[in-house]
C-alpha cells in the first residue's frame, strides 16, 4: 500500500491529470464516429442524455458509462496512490487534497478546454467522482443514484431526477458520516470530531450539488413551462426530413 501522505506537488499533478481525464468529450467523440456534431443536434449538450436522444439508447448508455468512468478512475487511483482509499477518519488536509482531485474531472467536463470551455452538465462524471472516494462518498453517491432512478421512473424527466439527486446528496453525506463517526454503541457523533472529519466532505458535497443544479437552470425553466422533454423522446435523426404535412387531412374523432 502506498504511503498515506503525498507531497503537495503530487496532489497537484493528480488534480491536473484528473482534470485532463474529465475533459475527454466522449459524447462529441461518439457522435463524431457517426459523422455527427452532437452540439448541432437535439439540445446541443455533449452528455449522455442528448447522445441517447440523437443517436439511440445504446450509444447514450455508452456515453454515460464513459463519462462516469472518467470521474471514477482518476479519483480512485489518486486515493490509492495516497493510501487513503477505504479510510473514513481522514485528516482535513488529506481530505481536502483528495476532494480537490475529485472535483477536477467534473470541472474538466463542465468547462471543457477542448470545446471553448463549454461542456456538459456533469451528472455522470460527478457520480463517477463520488464513487471514486471510497467509501465516504461512494455510499451517499449510490443512495443519490437510487433517488435519481426513482424520480426518473416516476416522472420520466432526466433533468428533474438529476436535480433531485443533487439536492439530497449533502443529506446522505451527512447521514452516512454521522453513523460512521459516532462512538461505538451510539448513533450520534461527537460534534468536534464530526466537524473535523466530515466538514470537507460536506462542503464539497454542497458545492457539487449546487453546480449540478446551476447547470440545469434552463431545464428548470422548461419544467415550469411544461416544455421539458421526457425520457423516451427521440430527436429527429440528423438529415431526416420531417414528415410531410397533408392539408385537409381527416382527423380521428373519438
Amino acid at each position: 500500500m502506498p504511503s498515506p501522505t503525498l507531497p503537495l506537488h503530487w496532489w497537484l499533478a493528480l488534480a491536473v491529470a484528473a482534470f485532463a481525464c474529465g475533459s475527454i468529450p466522449w459524447g462529441v467523440l461518439i457522435a463524431k464516429s457517426r459523422g455527427i456534431d452532437i452540439r448541432a443536434h437535439g439540445s446541443g449538450n455533449i452528455g449522455a442524455t442528448n447522445v441517447g436522444r440523437v443517436l439511440g439508447r445504446k450509444l447514450g448508455l455508452l456515453c454515460f458509462f464513459l463519462d462516469m468512468a472518467k470521474g471514477a478512475v482518476p479519483v480512485a487511483a489518486a486515493g490509492w496512490a495516497a493510501g487513503v482509499l477505504g479510510a473514513v477518519r481522514l485528516e482535513p488536509s488529506q481530505a481536502a487534497a483528495w476532494l480537490a482531485v475529485m472535483v477536477a474531472p467534473v470541472l474538466g467536463h463542465v468547462f471543457n478546454p477542448w470545446l471553448g470551455f463549454k461542456g456538459g452538465k456533469g451528472v455522470a462524471t460527478s457520480l463517477g467522482a463520488l464513487l471514486g472516494v471510497y467509501p465516504v462518498l461512494t455510499v451517499p453517491g449510490l443512495l443519490a443514484l437510487g433517488v435519481w432512478i426513482v424520480l426518473a421512473v416516476r416522472w420520466r424527466y432526466v433533468s428533474l431526477a438529476s436535480i433531485g439527486a443533487a439536492a439530497v446528496l449533502p443529506i446522505f453525506i451527512a447521514g452516512y458520516l454521522a453513523l460512521k463517526l459516532a462512538p461505538h454503541g451510539s448513533t450520534i457523533p461527537e460534534p468536534a470530531p464530526f466537524v473535523r472529519h466530515a466538514g470537507p466532505f460536506l462542503a464539497v458535497g454542497l458545492a457539487l450539488a449546487a453546480l449540478v443544479i446551476l447547470m440545469h437552470r434552463a431545464n428548470m425553466r422548461r419544467l415550469l413551462a411544461g416544455t421539458e422533454n421526457r425520457i423516451g423522446h427521440r430527436s429527429r435523426p440528423p438529415g431526416q426530413n420531417p414528415p410531410p404535412v397533408v392539408e385537409n387531412a381527416p382527423r380521428n374523432v373519438q
